[in-house]
């Protein structure tokens, strides 16, 4: 296992990761590789720092005040917190979808998918066009709503609304996709959707995804971290964190004594 990890590409990766509100640490001195065009989950019970850590990934917290991020991050070798990169540039190739579907509702399923790209200037016509197909193919979304792209966003269903923002996200190419519980209010039907829609992705984006349900997790990913209050307690192939952890807090977690 270990032989095989080492021959995988590093896409992004921390080193010594920390964030702080104020004189509270959301995670701390966090070191984590995040492999090409593989799926990372993180897991660990609710406020160990999971999210925290993910939205540090694409410089989310530079719009929280409070907010003290140090230790570094990688994108393909290169510090994102370095002085002059630009925030903009990075969260179009480390794209985020939110645990909640984030359609604009009075907009229209095609305003909505290509949103961030009309956002850096992008006016022509045909690339948007062809950029709204080939995201909404990319979502598994197009086949059920090419016919009414006029139609406001919000008029979807929940799990549909969820596949939209996929698709938002997607229409920019990001390199690295994030996705902070992306299933937690949809339905199993939804739910498989998005699971399948992973799985399919992976084969051009690299992703880490946020999740509370283990065997989602099992599923989908073929790297997972273990968060618990703030620290990274482990982290390996999913294999092998959910059948032969090294710590017991995890086999703990895994297993269902606490969290």
């Amino acid at each position: 296992m270990e032989q095989n990890t080492e021959r995988l590409k590093i896409r992004m990766e921390t080193q010594n990761l920390t964030v702080k509100y104020g004189r509270a640490t959301g995670v701390e001195n966090i070191s984590l590789p995040i492999y090409d065009k593989k799926v990372t989950a993180l897991i660990g019970p609710s406020g160990c720092g999971k999210s925290t850590f993910l939205r540090a990934l694409n410089r989310m917290h530079d719009l929280t005040p409070s907010a003290v991020v140090t230790g570094h991050a990688l994108l393909d070798g290169e510090d994102i917190y370095t002085s002059g990169v630009d925030p903009v540039v990075i969260r179009r190739k480390v794209g985020m979808v939110f645990q909640k579907p984030t359609p604009f509702p009075t907009m229209s399923i095609y305003d909505n998918t290509i949103a961030g790209l009309k956002l850096v200037g992008i006016k022509k016509r045909s690339y948007l066009d062809e950029m709204v197909e080939k995201s909404l193919r990319q979502a598994a979304l197009w086949d059920e709503v090419k016919d009414r792209l006029k139609t406001p966003g919000g008029s979807l269903s929940g799990g549909q609304q969820q596949r939209l923002s996929i698709a938002r996200a997607l229409a920019v190419e990001p390199e690295i996709l994030l996705m902070d519980e992306p299933t937690s209010s949809l339905d199993p039907q939804s739910t498989t959707r998005i699971e399948e829609l992973i799985e399919d992705l992976k084969k051009d984006v690299t992703i880490a995804i946020v999740t509370h349900n283990m065997q989602q997790a099992s599923r989908v990913s073929d790297y997972t971290a273990f968060f618990y209050v703030g620290s990274m307690v482990e982290h390996g192939t999913t294999d092998m964190i959910f059948t032969r952890p090294n710590e017991k807090r995890t086999e703990d977690y895994i297993t269902g004594r606490f969290g």
